[in-house]
């Protein structure tokens, strides 16, 4: 049910610009006034009446919503559009709040409103149905196709290829540590690998995937490896993050990965290696560079620019956005960010080449032949949930985010364990 009946609208309008203007949930909430227009750099003109919803999980201090509030005021520039055309909500969980947020931002009169984790999707789409001329669009979602309703959209980016690359470059690191006589007896496995370890947030397939291909990475350069993950049940967690990491590396792991959002394992790793542990790692979303400028690699990253563009683009032109949207390094859509002094070297040319062949489509991150569960290479695999049925392995390869934009690689692959926080 709309929560704003017409007999109260002005109140609730009046009520609804208090809550924008609360500091620790939102940014700018109204456009300018007037009908002037907004001319980009390329003299397109885009009418400033437009708004736009985006629905932050956190804000600007994750490196995931920075990133994302950073793709949406560029594209905004690449669109013609000015910062007061976007109305950001942060801070907003994964519950019933995502749905008061949604419905709030169609009432303010935006018609395209997008979410940015994975646990607000069912509630965007919740708001969908009852806003059917507003256009919907969920960023990591997988429902969209499935639910049914023409005006909810999933996006994300192919990040599992950045999240391989940083695995070459980590696989880099290790292969020199070794070479240089650095693994010592606590960084090797019962079965003679050498232990490396990942932070993750959640058991999601968005997870699984990253962590896989950031594994495969790793394994292209060096064979003889195991990973441990480690779950933190967190988005966000520095804390957790940071013990998570410690564990690892008090476990033995040499190399340290994650899929979260803080800079808390970087840091943890910054402060081993200073003590005196042979331990680097591998970031995510930001440059990890200035809190671990030694342990640090690099980070895998998304440019959400590219798909804001693309998206408000469609808005201004009247066109209709991709039900599934995913694009990866071909597009510019993701990378690597600069890579650490303690990059082994020939890193850089490696990770040209590897680049080179995931956007020519002669490297597959998921190559059937590279992986194995139970000691036997797939040649077959059906999604499951929404998408029951729909086969992931053709021509060699598992192809990850072609059928829907989401991860769906969930395989459990062998040399990588998991553990519950």
């Amino acid at each position: 049910m709309k929560k704003i009946a017409a007999l109260l609208l002005s109140l609730a309008f009046v009520i609804a610009l208090c809550a924008c203007g609360a500091p620790s949930t939102d940014a700018p909430d109204a456009a300018p006034e007037g009908d002037a227009a907004v001319v980009d750099d390329a003299g397109n003109e885009a009418s400033s009446d437009v708004k736009i919803g985006v629905i932050c999980i956190h804000d600007e201090n994750t490196g995931y919503d920075e990133a994302h509030i950073a793709g949406a005021l560029t594209a905004a520039q690449n669109c013609g559009l000015s910062a007061d055309n976007i109305v950001f909500k942060y801070n907003i969980p994964e519950d019933e709040t995502c749905y008061d947020t949604c419905v709030d931002l169609a009432e303010a009169g935006c018609s395209l409103i997008i979410t940015d984790s994975y646990g607000h999707s069912s509630y965007a789409a919740q708001a969908a149905e009852e806003y059917p001329d507003i256009t919907f669009v969920s960023m990591t979602g997988d429902n969209a196709a499935a639910s049914g309703l023409p005006n909810l959209k999933n996006a994300f980016c192919n990040t599992y290829e950045s999240r391989y690359v940083s695995g070459v470059v980590a696989g880099m690191k290790l292969a020199e540590l070794v070479a240089n006589g650095e693994v010592a007896d606590k960084n090797m496995a019962p079965d003679g690998t050498i232990k490396i370890g990942y932070v993750g947030a959640f058991p999601y397939a968005e997870v699984v995937s990253g962590y896989t291909a950031f594994f495969l990475g790793v394994r292209s350069i060096v064979d003889n490896v195991s990973m441990t993950v480690t779950y933190t049940n967190s988005w966000f967690d520095p804390t957790a993050e940071a013990e998570a990491a410690n564990s690892l590396m008090a476990d033995g792991c040499i190399i340290i990965s994650q899929h979260a959002d803080s800079t808390g394992a970087p840091s943890a790793c910054q402060a081993a290696l200073e003590a005196g542990t042979t331990v680097y790692c591998v970031g995510y979303n930001v440059d990890m560079l200035s809190v671990a400028p030694q342990a640090a690699l690099t980070s895998a990253q998304n440019d959400w620019s590219v798909y804001y563009t693309y998206a408000f683009n469609c808005l201004l032109n009247g066109e209709e956005i991709a039900t599934d949207w995913a694009r990866g390094y071909a597009e510019g859509a993701n990378m690597i960010s600069p890579l650490g002094e303690s990059c082994a070297e020939g890193t850089a040319e490696k990770v040209a080449e590897v680049e080179a062949g995931i956007i020519d489509g002669s490297l597959h991150v998921f190559d059937c032949s590279t992986w194995t569960v139970g000691g036997e290479h797939l040649d077959s695999y059906d999604e499951v949930g929404f998408y029951e049925g729909v086969e992931c392995i053709w021509d060699g390869y598992f192809h990850e985010s072609e059928t829907r934009s989401a991860p769906y690689f969930d395989i459990r692959i062998d040399g990588i364990t998991e553990l519950a926080n």
